[in-house]
């Protein structure tokens, strides 16, 4: 039976869901209010500029949904999560930060993290991120995974350089030394220097057994990941 079936049906009242903010930049507290003064959805219950702080209010509070800066004064957010899922039911954590850095996102995943935001922030982009977690239980913006993306399609291995690292990427794609130099604006006399830096430390002896070893150990850093 539908409402218009039964015009004495009365749709039920859909509490709005609780968020709490902590984020130590108070300069950013009244737009938060701002966004959420006409919001039905969503009420913002409680704004922290501090993990402790939080916890010294946390039994008093039980949040569907946490939004934590990373960079905090005292303890960080990422170290944070474990205090925010320590509540009578576990919240979603929603992590924002200046920086939309692979580390730092793979770091507060790790932890328990649910979704990744960067600042600055609008009014849209809050809330169609608290709307995306809400929904499907996880958020992360499209520069967010392409940083995550794009750091798995770079080989990097940590007994190379910087550099070295650089060369290696381009030489598994099939670039020749003239290419690599072209690409990276070096001359080729020192392309061919790192190239021999690498074999060295790969204890190979062709550009053919330097690719083959690359690839072994690709496979393993795979595996170990």
């Amino acid at each position: 039976m539908t409402k218009s079936d039964n015009p004495n049906l009365v749709p039920m009242k859909t509490d709005p869901l609780k968020i709490v903010i902590i984020d130590n930049d108070e300069k950013l507290h009244p737009l938060y209010q701002f966004y959420f003064s006409d919001e039905l959805l969503y009420e913002l219950v409680e704004i922290h500029t501090s993990v402790s702080k939080f916890i010294s209010n946390s039994r008093r509070t039980n949040p569907d949904i946490i939004v934590s800066e990373i960079n905090l004064t005292g303890i960080s957010g990422i170290d944070g999560i474990q205090y925010y899922n320590n509540q009578n039911t576990r919240p979603k954590v929603l992590m924002i930060s200046q920086k939309c850095n692979f580390e730092i996102i793979k770091e507060a995943f790790k932890k328990g993290a649910d979704g990744f935001l960067t600042k600055p922030l609008n009014k849209n982009r809050f809330f169609n991120a608290i709307q995306e977690l809400h929904q499907h239980g996880v958020v992360l913006e499209h520069d967010v995974a392409r940083k995550i993306v794009h750091s798995f399609q770079i080989k990097t291995f940590e007994r190379f350089s910087k550099k070295e690292n650089q060369i290696i990427e381009l030489l598994t794609q099939g670039y020749t030394y003239k290419m690599i130099a072209d690409r990276l604006c070096v001359t080729p006399s020192a392309i061919n220097f790192h190239i021999q830096n690498i074999y060295v430390k790969l204890n190979v002896n062709s550009k053919a057994e330097a690719l083959k070893k690359l690839q072994e150990m690709e496979i393993r850093q795979l595996n170990a990941a």
